[in-house]
């Protein structure tokens, strides 16, 4: 692989999408209720309260409406995503939570690590629970974290869908050109804006996620598993 840095998304790239979905949502709208009972105007929740607009900050039960609505709209607000880090916290430290990574992912991570190729994160959940999740997972070892070299969301680099968000990112590497890096994700419109950043960039296609239309298959490089790697065309 000629890449120097491997660029990689969470959500059907390296754990299933039904993880998020089913497991992560769920547990978020159920930990919900008790944490604004117990912590609404506490100092350690006050940084999540006011982020949000101020007519939902106003009172719970119009907080508690606009986090369902937007998890059910599935709307990636920055807001949001860092709330729903918080809520996983507990569940990744008590081991309610585990991510569940596809089996290539953690063997992928020890070699690139051992071949000299960084490992950077670039998903729309917060940074903060990037780390709970690549350090809290199924693979071997559990904690993956020391394995990566930084983390991106859509705060600290902006939406994924825009070539100036890729940009921005290896802007922070300067020691690696955009030619340098690979960027695998499930979402087609994300793999052309890093391919419009000048990246290397291929879809991932993995069990549970969107169907691809054969016109994306003919114009992007598409692999089932991180092993594919080896063989793909560039």
């Amino acid at each position: 692989m000629s890449a120097k840095v491997v660029l990689l998304d969470i959500e059907g790239t390296v754990c299933p999408i039904s993880f998020v979905k089913d497991v992560l949502f769920p547990y978020a709208l159920e930990a919900l209720p008790d944490t604004l009972k117990t912590q609404w105007d506490s100092p350690q929740f006050s940084k999540y309260k006011d982020a949000f607009p101020s007519e939902y900050a106003a009172t719970q039960t119009a907080f508690t409406s606009h986090v369902e609505d937007l998890m059910r709209r599935d709307v990636k607000a920055p807001y949001l995503k860092s709330l729903q880090g918080y809520l996983w916290e507990r569940g990744y430290m008590t081991g309610e939570l585990k991510a569940p990574l596809f089996p290539d992912v953690a063997p992928k991570f020890a070699s690139w690590t051992a071949d000299k190729v960084q490992i950077v994160i670039y998903s729309s959940g917060s940074v903060p629970a990037q780390k709970l999740l690549f350090g809290h997972t199924n693979g071997e070892p559990a904690n993956l974290i020391p394995m990566i070299t930084d983390f991106f969301d859509t705060v600290n680099a902006g939406p994924k869908t825009e070539a100036s968000s890729y940009e921005k990112i290896v802007v922070q590497h300067p020691e690696h050109p955009a030619g340098e890096w690979l960027f695998l994700s499930d979402n087609v419109k994300e793999v052309e804006a890093a391919k419009r950043a000048g990246m290397q960039s291929y879809i991932v296609e993995r069990p549970g996620n969107a169907d691809l239309s054969e016109e994306s298959r003919q114009q992007h490089t598409v692999i089932k598993s991180f092993d594919e790697l080896a063989n793909a065309e560039h």
